[in-house]
């Protein structure tokens, strides 16, 4: 029972983490928990990078090399280092809500629209 209720409340700060940085990145807190759509608008909407990246992270195995950048990505968007990013990719339990509820603020120009073959800018 103890060990549900851990999980609950591991769950439970990585949602409300990623639903306070959506809202911060402009976007309804509601994105964040739908599955697949969420990463969708992490992708295309909060990040910029095209349609084609959110793609390529449904395939398996291959799909960890595009989550990693994006997820370097959405870091840099909020003013945090690559680092922080690969833990928003490993450890986002403890990540998403330190970026959420910590003082970073989105950059409403994401990484991806600067770099070599970037996207658009974020909305």
């Amino acid at each position: 029972m103890a060990r549900l209720i851990i999980e609950l409340l591991i769950i439970g700060a990585w949602i409300a983490g990623m639903w306070r940085a959506f809202e911060k990145a402009g976007r309804p807190g509601w994105e964040s928990v739908v599955p697949f759509y969420n990463f969708y608008i992490l992708t295309t909407k909060i990040v910029g990078r095209p349609v084609l990246w959110f793609v390529c992270c449904l395939i398996p195995l291959v799909g960890l090399i595009p989550a990693a950048i994006i997820c370097v990505d959405v870091a840099k968007s909020f003013g945090k280092t690559t680092g922080f990013g690969i833990g928003l990719l490993l450890l986002g339990f403890v990540f998403w809500p330190i970026l959420g509820f910590g003082e970073a603020q989105y950059a409403r120009v994401a990484p991806a629209a600067i770099g070599v073959g970037g996207g658009v800018p974020a909305a």
